[in-house]
C-alpha cells in the first residue's frame, strides 16, 4: 500500500495497524505535549479534545463510551459473548484524547472521572509522582486501562516498571509522533502498577541515591552471590561505575561511618520518624560522623569494598530497625 493510501486511512486519534507477519501492531498518533489547548487546535492536532469532564461535553461522552467498550474487551466479553482477545486487538480500539488540567484537579480526581486507573495516566504522560501534574498541562487520556513504557527511559519510575516487565509478553508497540519528535511505547493492555510501583509513585519522602544505575539485585529472598545459599537481601543493589557519586536520600544526620567485612566502607544516616538509610561497598566516604546533610548532598562514591562481586551501591532503608523494600519508598 502506498504512503498516500495509508495517509488517507488515518483516523484522528485512533490506532491503525500494519500487519508485519509477527503478530504485533504498530500504532501511530499525532501528539502535541504541554501546549495550551488553542495552540493544539491551531496546529491541527489529531486528538479528540475533551473540554469538560461532564456528560454535556461531546468529547467526554465519546471517551466514556470508548472506555466502557475497552473494559468489556479486556474482560473478554462483547455483546454477551465471551471472547479471547489479544493485546493487538485491544490496541485497535485504543483512542488517545487530550484534556487541559483545571484548577483543583489532581490525577486521582481525573482517574475517577475518566474511569481509567491513575497508573495509565501517569505512565502515558510520564509523570514520576502525583505532584508532577500541573494546572494548564495538556494531559493525554487513553481510552483503555494499561501501562505505557517508553523505549527511552528517563525517570526512576520508568526504570522500575520497565524492569518489572522486561522480556514479558502481552504488549503492543506504539509509535507516537510528538512535538518533540517520534516516541515509542510498549503498551500492556489492562496492566496496573504493582504494589511496589504504586508505593513508589505515591511516596515523596526519599530520593534515589544515584542519578544513573542498573538494579542488579532487588529486595527479598535471593541466592547469595558470595555463599551460593538462599538468604534475605534487606536492600537493593544498584550497579554503577566505580567512583559514581552517591547522594543522601533525605535530610538527616550521619550516625555511623566505617568499614565492615560484609558492607565494606559504609555510611548510615538517621532521618526523621526513626528512619535510617545505609550505603554500602563505597569506594570512598565524602562526609563525616555527626554531619548534618541535606537531601541530594554528596556523601560518597560507588565502590566494590567488602563482600562484593563488582562496583555497586548496596542501599537499605529501615524504620525502628526494621528493613523495608527501598524500591517502594524512593522517588525521582
Amino acid at each position: 500500500m502506498s504512503a498516500l493510501a495509508l495517509q488517507r486511512r488515518f483516523l484522528p486519534g485512533k490506532v491503525w495497524r500494519q500487519h508485519t507477519g509477527k503478530g504485533y501492531a504498530l500504532a501511530f498518533f499525532l501528539i502535541f505535549l504541554n501546549l495550551p489547548l488553542h495552540a493544539q487546535t491551531e496546529t491541527g492536532s489529531n486528538f479528540p479534545v475533551i473540554r469538560q469532564l461532564t456528560p454535556s461535553d461531546t468529547g467526554f461522552r465519546q471517551f466514556t463510551s470508548d472506555v466502557e467498550g475497552n473494559r468489556r474487551r479486556l474482560a473478554g466479553i462483547m455483546n454477551g459473548v465471551r471472547l479471547r482477545t489479544r493485546p493487538e486487538e485491544i490496541a485497535e480500539h485504543l483512542t488517545i484524547y487530550q484534556y487541559t488540567v483545571r484548577e483543583g484537579e489532581d490525577i486521582f480526581f481525573l482517574a475517577a472521572r475518566s474511569n481509567i486507573p491513575y497508573s495509565a495516566l501517569a505512565s502515558l504522560n510520564r509523570l514520576g509522582n502525583p505532584v508532577s501534574l500541573e494546572v494548564g498541562m495538556t494531559l493525554l487520556l487513553p481510552s483503555c486501562p494499561g501501562i505505557f513504557i517508553p523505549s527511552t527511559i528517563e525517570t526512576d519510575l520508568e526504570k522500575l516498571i520497565g524492569m518489572a516487565r522486561e522480556n514479558t509478553g502481552n504488549s503492543v508497540e506504539l509509535r507516537i509522533r510528538t512535538a518533540r519528535g517520534p516516541m515509542s511505547f510498549l503498551f500492556f493492555p489492562g496492566a496496573d502498577f504493582t504494589p511496589t510501583e504504586r508505593a513508589f509513585f505515591l511516596n515523596a519522602g526519599f530520593r534515589f541515591p544515584l542519578r544513573s544505575f542498573r538494579v542488579t539485585s532487588p529486595y527479598g529472598i535471593r541466592t547469595d552471590p558470595i555463599t551460593g545459599n538462599m538468604s534475605m537481601h534487606r536492600g537493593i543493589d544498584l550497579a554503577a561505575p566505580e567512583g559514581t557519586e552517591v547522594f543522601a536520600v533525605a535530610d538527616g544526620v550521619v550516625s555511623a561511618t566505617g568499614s565492615d567485612p560484609v558492607y565494606g566502607n559504609y555510611i548510615i544516616i538517621r532521618h526523621s520518624n526513626n528512619w535510617t538509610s545505609l550505603y554500602g561497598h563505597l569506594q570512598s566516604i565524602e562526609t563525616v560522623l555527626r554531619a548534618e546533610v541535606k537531601s541530594g548532598n554528596l556523601i560518597g562514591r560507588v565502590g566494590s569494598t567488602g563482600q562484593s562481586t563488582g562496583p555497586h551501591l548496596h542501599f537499605e532503608l529501615r524504620q525502628d530497625g526494621r528493613a523495608f523494600d527501598p524500591a517502594g519508598r524512593l522517588r525521582p
